[in-house]
Formats: C-alpha cells, sequence, structure tokens
C-alpha cells in the first residue's frame, strides 16, 4: 500500500514537473515566469511552516528566520567564487538545519503561545544581526553585489527560462519530500501529538524528539525557499526574514488549507494574485487586502480549499443519501 501511494506521488509529480517546465513554452510572456517563481518560493515557505501548524499543531510566527538564513547563506557562500551552485545549497541547507536544531531545542519544550512567541523573539535577533553586521551582510541595503550564477553541468542559470526550469525541479522534489513526511508514520505519530499529547505519551512516543525533528525539517525546506528567491532576485534582503514574511506564509495557509496538503500552495496563489491586483486599482494595498483577506477567514471559518473540498463531499454525501433513499423506496413497492 506505502509502494503504491508512492509511486502515485511520484506520477503526480512528474506530471506536475511537465506542466511547469511547458509554460515557457505556450506561455511566453516573462512575467508569468516570474509570477510563478515567486509563487515556488513562497509556496515552499508556507508549505514548510505548515509542517508545524497542519501536521504537528504548533504555530510559529518566526519561521521567515530560515527563509532569510538560506538566502544570506547561499549568497555569500557563492560571493566567494570557491563553491559550485548545487554544493551551496547542500552546505546552506546543512547550515540552517544546526540552526533550526538549536533554536527548536529550546522552542519546541514550550506550548501554544509561548512557542509562538518565543520563535518570532529567534527570527527578529536573527533579523537584526542582518541588519547590524553591515560588513558582512550589507545592513539594511541587503547583500552587497549580487549572487554569481556560474554554469554547472551545462546548466546556466544566468538564462532565465534555464532559472525557471531550475527552480520548478527544486521545487516539486521538495514537495515530493514533504508528502512523503506527511503520509508516513512519522507524519501520522505528529498527528497524535497534536491531538492528543497525552495518549502519545503514554504510548512511548518521545514527543520532543519528534517535535524537534520535524521543526528541522521545516527549517531545512524554508531554507530552500529561501535560495530559490534569492537566486531568483540575485540578492537576499532584510526583508526577507521580517516578522510579516512570516504572517505572510500563516496567511496563506489560512487562505488555502492547513488539512489539505496542497492548500498552502493553493493560498501562495490566491495572495500573490491579491497583492497584483489590489496593487493595481489601489493606493492603500495594505488596507484591502487584509479586509479581502478577513472576509474570507471571518466568512468561510476556513480555507478557500477546505471550503471547496467540504462542498463537493456534501453533495456526493446528499446524493448516496438520496440514491439509498430511492432504494429503499423503491424496495417497499416491489414487496408492497
Amino acid at each position: 500500500m506505502m509502494k503504491a501511494g508512492f509511486l502515485r506521488d511520484v506520477g503526480i509529480a512528474v506530471l506536475t514537473l511537465v506542466v511547469l517546465v511547458a509554460i515557457p513554452f505556450i506561455f511566453t510572456k516573462p512575467s508569468l515566469r516570474d509570477f510563478l517563481i515567486y509563487v515556488m518560493a513562497y509556496g515552499l515557505l508556507a508549505m514548510s511552516l505548515n509542517l508545524l501548524v497542519g501536521l504537528t499543531g504548533q504555530v510559529s510566527f518566526g519561521h521567515a528566520a530560515y527563509f532569510v538564513s538560506g538566502a544570506y547563506m547561499f549568497g555569500l557562500l557563492m560571493q566567494t567564487g570557491r563553491v559550485s551552485i548545487p554544493l551551496a545549497m547542500l552546505v546552506t541547507v546543512f547550515g540552517t538545519a544546526v540552526l533550526a536544531l538549536v533554536i527548536g531545542a529550546i522552542c519546541v519544550r514550550l506550548k501554544e503561545i509561548y512557542f509562538s512567541f518565543i520563535t518570532l523573539a529567534f527570527q527578529m535577533f536573527i533579523h537584526s544581526i542582518i541588519l547590524t553586521w553591515v560588513s558582512l551582510t550589507g545592513g539594511d541595503q541587503g547583500l552587497r553585489g549580487g549572487i554569481p550564477r556560474p554554469p554547472f553541468l551545462g546548466i546556466d542559470l544566468s538564462n532565465s527560462v534555464a532559472l525557471y526550469m531550475f527552480c520548478a525541479v527544486v521545487f516539486v522534489i521538495c514537495i515530493l519530500i514533504m508528502r512523503q513526511v506527511w503520509q508516513s508514520p512519522f507524519g501520522y505519530t505528529l498527528r497524535l501529538i497534536r491531538d492528543n499529547p497525552n495518549r502519545a505519551n503514554y504510548l512511548g512516543v518521545d514527543i520532543i524528539r519528534m517535535k524537534l525533528g520535524i521543526f528541522v525539517l521545516a527549517g531545512s525546506m524554508a531554507s530552500v525557499a529561501g535560495i530559490l528567491l534569492a537566486l531568483f532576485v540575485s540578492g537576499a534582503y532584510p526583508e526577507f526574514g521580517f516578522w510579516t514574511t512570516s504572517g505572510e506564509a500563516i496567511f496563506m495557509i489560512m487562505l488555502g488549507s492547513s488539512q489539505l496538503f496542497i492548500g498552502p500552495i493553493i493560498g501562495a496563489i490566491l495572495l500573490r494574485l491579491l497583492e497584483h491586483f489590489v496593487n493595481i486599482y489601489t493606493e492603500h494595498h495594505g488596507l484591502v487586502l487584509g479586509l479581502v483577506i478577513l472576509a474570507i477567514v471571518l466568512g468561510l471559518r476556513k480555507g478557500l480549499a477546505d471550503f471547496v473540498v467540504d462542498f463537493f463531499r456534501e453533495r456526493k454525501e446528499a446524493k448516496a443519501s438520496a440514491e439509498e433513499s430511492e432504494q429503499k423506496k423503491s424496495l417497499k413497492e416491489r414487496t408492497a
């Protein structure tokens, strides 16, 4: 059963990659590619955060710490001119995982609102370091000098189409990894911890170790999102690690769904589209965007993906109930 599920997920991942790769050849406008790269980067950030929110029930207000760490680590490594892009990515993900391990060892021992605010405190601490260590990070001007994109394995990321395809491949691989975690015994153990921690403890589950494991994985995936964005904009900026970036990731989860696996990606698309059209038609984009999000969240009391899934589920159940009633009525008529 698990093998069949894995093969199905791989098939869906390959199909998704084919669609993403085909887009630049069907729609040649660079603006669409740029939009999709933004969605991939921020979608990965939201998906990684949902490993904590939806799977484990831990709401982190400081998840952008690993997003910005990934962008800056990768950028600084590439500026040395001594490493290739794949090696810089691997070192960055490992370095961010170590950072998440250190921070997570403190955070996961706390519950609910205390966990949320201590993660925010660590994020603002990292943001402050970036602003004050001007000689290394460039301060509020961002990482100076840009990020080189030397060719590797015949791939030249200075070409916009090649960069898009590279981002699409990395995005799909990361989503596939998170999907396997979501469906694994580890994932179901995290759901048990979320829903009934006392029972999990009674069954001998090491709750702290499990929470720390998913915290590190979520931080690592967020660092990949930061790398993609840094490659795209050829730089890294303090705004990547400001509290509003974590807030955007939470909004994406709320707009999409925390319980549906692809919900955060749907939320990322919706939020980016909302920002795009609101910025076109009004200068008060923050106010309008906030009102729209409040209307969706408070009006539906669930993500849009949840609403659609529940709508079709209720229709299916109603149809099945009607068919069952019709069968019972027909049976009574035949026996009468």
